[in-house]
């Protein structure tokens, strides 16, 4: 991942999120981003709005967002579907 990606995708986090991959990996955003193992995605598939939360699943990946007053903020990412079960994710707010 690139500088100016793993930049832009720090900011596309809700602040939750960012704290709690900050925290967990112990390291500033742009450091642990790219060390979190997620899924490169080139094609959104879908894309559900409820509300203020959405879900988008791309071709290797789901994401959750929530609306804040910036705009669409990421939740958690790196998320697999689990039967029956809530989603597993690899990066997710507190």
């Amino acid at each position: 991942m690139r500088a100016t990606d793993t930049v832009r995708s720090c900011a596309a986090l809700a602040p939750g999120t960012r704290d709690e991959l900050e925290q967990t990996a112990e390291l500033p955003c742009a450091r642990a981003l790219p060390e979190a193992g997620l899924p490169p995605a080139e094609k959104v598939r879908t894309v559900d709005v409820y509300g203020r939360q959405a879900r988008v699943v791309t071709d290797r990946d789901t994401l959750f967002l929530s609306a804040f007053p910036g705009g669409w903020k990421i939740t958690a990412a790196g998320c697999t579907a689990r039967p029956e079960k809530p989603y597993q994710c690899l990066i997710k707010g507190g």
